[in-house]
């Protein structure tokens, strides 16, 4: 069986890593939330120490504290054009000409060297991630929530920064998820990819998911707006986190879609492990009632009841409500 999922590493996603190992960020990440690294993102961070004030450093430093999106950052770093790293229409948020800067930091920095001193580390965060998806199909697990799924779907394990946030983001028909490994407990080094597969396929999941969802959601915008008048049965913590019915339901969907996966392709242990930290962490103390309505669904579904989610979307809060008060672990 062969994987829909395009496992890669891309030289451009590296740089705009080991440029972010050259600013604060690694320190006002760790400041948030202290944890232990990557021996290459130590590595890299230490190699890069003489060009922290190099111009490109210094204005990626500059779009940080103004909260430029990392996403955005990274998805702007797969549309510059090696070797020159040329842009054909630059996003009006980009400072003038900090691609130049980009690829004389790259030069200046010996960064191409650098990657081929550390080739095997990334050659085995490669192998361990195709590992993962050699005989994994995510598409046709959300194609009965999202229906027909013609995007890409792009999986790029990252060793470097950010070391303790995913991102995901849409470029043309690319699904992209540029995924850290999983933290340990405090100071010991993150987990190998090959022996977390509920990190793997839970970040995966996640990160297409909510990219597929909300594209779904928005597409029928005018239906949605009439089932959003019935607000979801949640708390007001995941209310204020989530502004707006879609947000919301989105959030919900992908942590019922992720424990339904886990469930059904990993163990009954990884979805319990998982549904209890979704809850301690993140207030999710209604997953479990998402788990039973979307189970549900799919089962209706397949008895011919629905063609689709627009059609059991009305019955969702009513649904989730009910399971809310009688369904626990």
């Amino acid at each position: 069986m062969t994987s829909d999922i395009i496992v890669k590493i891309d030289d451009r996603v590296r740089l705009m890593s080991a440029l972010l190992a050259a600013t604060r960020y690694p320190e006002l990440s760790q400041q948030k939330k202290p944890h232990g690294t990557h021996a290459h993102a130590r590595a890299t961070k230490k190699f890069l120490g003489l060009q922290a004030g190099h111009e490109a450093a210094t204005t990626l430093q500059i779009m940080i504290d103004q909260r430029a999106p990392l996403e955005a950052i990274f998805a702007l770093a797969l549309v510059l054009r090696p070797p020159q790293y040329t842009v054909d229409k630059p996003p009006r948020w980009m400072p003038p000409g900090w691609n130049d800067k980009v690829r004389d930091f790259e030069t200046v920095s010996g960064l191409a060297g650098w990657w081929q001193s550390e080739a095997a580390v990334w050659s085995s965060a490669l192998d361990q991630s195709q590992k993962m998806f050699a005989k994994i199909n995510l598409k046709p697990f959300l194609k009965p929530f999202v229906g027909e799924i013609k995007e890409r779907l792009i999986f790029m394990p990252n060793i470097l920064y950010p070391t303790d946030q995913e991102i995901s983001f849409r470029l043309g028909n690319d699904l992209v998820a540029i995924i850290p490994p999983r933290l340990a407990w405090g100071d010991s080094p993150p987990w190998p990819f090959d022996e977390d597969p509920a990190h793997v396929y839970r970040a995966a999941i996640l990160a297409y998911g909510r990219l597929l969802m909300s594209a779904y959601l928005r597409t029928h915008q005018a239906k949605v707006a009439e089932i959003a008048q019935t607000p979801l049965p949640i708390s007001d913590a995941l209310k204020a986190a989530h502004p707006g019915w879609m947000e919301q339901f989105t959030a919900l969907f992908v942590a019922g879609a992720v424990a339904i996966y886990l469930e059904d392709h990993v163990s009954h242990a990884e979805a319990k492990s998982y549904i209890l930290m979704e809850k301690k962490v993140n207030g999710l103390d209604v997953l479990p009632g998402v788990v039973s309505v979307l189970r549900r669904y799919l089962t209706e579904r397949e008895a011919g009841r629905y063609q689709n989610l627009l059609e059991f979307l009305p019955v969702f809060p009513r649904q989730l409500r009910v399971a809310r008060r009688i369904v626990t672990l």
